[in-house]
């Protein structure tokens, strides 16, 4: 997880907490995270519509606009493994997990770089979704206007 930009780092985790919580979804099984564009695969069995899409884009920003602290906690491995599923945690990550909570939108195990607060995100835009092969890929972009400035 070098170099991953911490905003659109954070961004996934406010998105990925939206999914969990309005379609009971697990986390992506996998991500490609970077500036410019991101995106993110889930196990679903279809696509969203565009109401649903709206409202994720708009749950997520919300949570930008609320400016929660994004913290960290360290778990022992016994302790974490039954609030958490640590199978992404990379092989030789030591016998303590690092959990990441951004306010109340989400928590989970993560090793990556994020930002203090989530109003430090600007802007979510879903840029497309689609679905293949069991997969919800989801396609998102961060603005650097706030959310509330933005048209």
């Amino acid at each position: 997880m070098k170099d991953v930009d911490p905003r659109m780092h954070t961004a996934e985790h406010l998105m990925s907490g939206v999914l969990v919580t309005m379609f009971g979804m697990d986390r992506p099984f996998t991500t490609h995270i970077e500036k410019k564009k991101s995106k993110a695969d889930y196990r679903f069995g279809r696509t969203l519509t565009d109401q649903e899409a709206a409202a994720v884009e708009a749950r997520v920003n919300a949570f930008i606009v609320a400016d929660l602290p994004v913290t960290e906690e360290f778990l022992t491995f016994e302790e974490a493994g039954p609030q958490f599923n640590l199978s992404r945690l990379p092989e030789g990550s030591g016998n303590r997990v690092r959990i990441v909570r951004c306010g109340d939108a989400d928590v989970c195990p993560c090793i990556g770089a994020h930002v203090a607060s989530t109003g430090a995100c600007g802007r979510f835009r879903l840029i497309s979704w689609s679905h293949e092969h069991d997969a919800l890929r989801m396609r998102f972009k961060l603005d650097d206007v706030a959310p509330e400035q933005a048209p």
